[in-house]
């Protein structure tokens, strides 16, 4: 797969709409505003058009992953497996790094997990600007200027001297990526809630001719998909890319020698960088610049505030709390399952950047299979969003329970080649559904696996032995969201804890 997706963290999003539940002051004193649509519903400028969510669709197209999520990494990898040749002979997969003498895929692992911490600590600073004003498409064009710019640069990273520089482009180019993918998210939901559709749900809705549970279910199906269109286009516009890239890959002739083939990972970063860049101006010019929530204080110290009242309150709303533990657990689970499959992976094409891209056109064509057999499958029986999630989490733990098996024996569990097609086929059918790496959110800043995996296989030497780790993660995420999180019961609980809310807040206006 070559980004990650957004869809589950888009389609599980609440219905309910900022306003849901506000409190304003009225005639008779405080009173709830019980309302399924936003301000900006209201006015007729933001209204979704036709040409708006293509371009939307356009930014994810040039946002796919090839190049800081999938073949940074790799030519990362590449120069750290050629230093270490260089220093310690062909058998050699040593390299000090951190402190500490590590191997290639331990290393890869580590800075996995540090650029997902340093994520996090840029969310809990800026992260508040995704939901709250107007600032946040500037959010967005920024960091994609940073991104590019990364990328371009691998033009001048393709020495394995270069091996350090190239692991600081990995890591800052990681959280670029990430950081673009959640701000570019963070758009779905007003996008979604101003489709003609749902303004015209909406005043239903307020007119009594439908039930809260119908616009619910109809405001959850529309997000299913706008979310699946998304990833299905982006999934046929980057075979498009990569089909592009075969091309210039032969032009480059990174068939030729090491040298040839170091500069064509190079290569290929800088031009999937630039598709991106061109990709990303329309949505840059024609994204509606919808106000989102009045935090009714600075912005940063909001985001603050909301994490200190999210903690006190939290015990209040169970499901919701067991949610996110499940949730964050199996993301981690699998954005590290991933980046661990991805290192095997590349070991065993030795890099070669054309069998790579080969590979990721069989799984990017899956994708698109997959979304699209998801989709029907959820519209057909009408599919909650939790019975797809845990047909997904089922998926993730056949993977883990194959890479296990590796451990014990070389015949296979990720040691051969036909493993990796076969890999890219099935998991590109299950991604479409799947919790983000990194869209974690969007994106699920995972830093717990990767430090874990890298300090298993140091301690093992064994570059499989993770999967223990990560089998167990799986199962365990999974059965806890399978038995513990119920999502009536969770709408239950938020109704009553807006109820007490409303009572709270009545009582402070009146002085009791």
């Amino acid at each position: 797969m070559a980004s990650a997706p957004p869809g589950l963290a888009q389609v599980s999003a609440p219905a309910d709409d900022p306003s849901k539940g506000m409190v304003e002051d009225g005639k008779d004193g405080l009173v709830e505003q019980d309302h399924p649509i936003a301000p900006d519903q209201y006015d007729e400028r933001f209204e979704t058009s036709r040409w708006e969510i293509w371009a939307y669709y356009s930014y994810y197209i040039g946002n796919n992953g090839l190049t800081l999520f999938n073949f940074a990494p790799t030519a990362a990898q590449n120069l750290l497996a050629q230093q270490a040749a260089a220093i310690g002979g062909p058998d050699n997969t040593i390299l000090y790094f951190a402190g500490a003498d590590r191997t290639i895929n331990s290393i890869v692992l580590l800075s996995n997990g540090i650029s997902f911490a340093i994520q996090i600590v840029i969310f809990l600073i800026i992260g508040s600007y995704a939901d709250f004003g107007t600032f946040r498409p500037n959010i967005l064009i920024v960091l994609s200027l940073v991104a590019f710019g990364i990328g371009f640069g691998w033009l001048g990273v393709h020495d394995e001297s270069q091996w350090q520089t190239g692991l600081g482009l990995y890591i800052i180019g990681l959280i670029a990526y990430q950081l673009c993918l959640t701000y570019w998210t963070a758009a779905f939901p007003g996008l979604a809630r101003n489709t003609r559709i749902m303004r015209d749900k909406a005043r239903e809705f307020e007119a009594g001719a439908i039930t809260r549970d119908e616009y619910d279910h109809v405001d959850s199906m529309k997000r299913n998909e706008l979310s699946n269109m998304a990833f299905y286009i982006q999934s046929l516009g980057e075979i498009v890319i990569l089909a592009v890239i075969v091309g210039v890959m032969f032009a480059v002739n990174v068939n030729a020698s090491v040298a040839n083939n170091n500069w064509g990972l190079s290569v290929l970063i800088a031009f999937a960088s630039g598709v991106w860049l061109l990709l990303a101006i329309p949505w840059f010019i024609l994204e509606k610049r919808r106000p989102g929530q009045d935090p009714g204080m600075n912005i940063v110290i909001a985001g603050f505030w909301q994490l200190w009242r999210a903690l006190a309150q939290i015990w209040q709303l169970k499901q919701s709390l067991f949610y996110l533990i499940g949730y964050f657990l199996l993301g981690d689970s699998l954005n590290t399952t991933v980046t661990v499959i991805g290192t095997l992976q590349n070991e065993i094409v030795a890099y070669n950047t054309l069998q790579l891209t080969y590979l990721l056109i069989v799984g990017i064509a899956a994708q698109a299979l997959g979304i699209w057999a998801f989709w029907t499958i959820q519209k057909r029986w009408q599919l909650p969003t939790k019975t797809m999630f845990n047909a997904v989490a089922v998926g993730i733990i056949v993977l883990d329970g194959w890479g296990m098996i590796g451990i014990w024996t070389q015949r296979f569990g990720f040691h051969n080649a036909w493993e990796v097609w076969v890999y890219q086929a099935f998991y590109g059918n299950y991604s479409q559904t799947s919790p983000p790496a990194a869209r974690n959110s969007s994106s699920s800043p995972s830093f717990i696996g990767p430090l874990v995996s890298s300090a298993i296989i140091d301690d093992t030497g064994n570059n499989s032995s993770p999967f223990y780790f990560l089998f167990a993660l799986s199962l365990v995420s999974f059965l806890w969201l399978l038995f513990f999180v119920d999502v009536k019961k969770s709408r239950v609980e938020q109704a009553e804890f807006l109820e007490r809310e409303i009572l709270r807040v009545g009582e402070k206006g009146r002085g009791v």
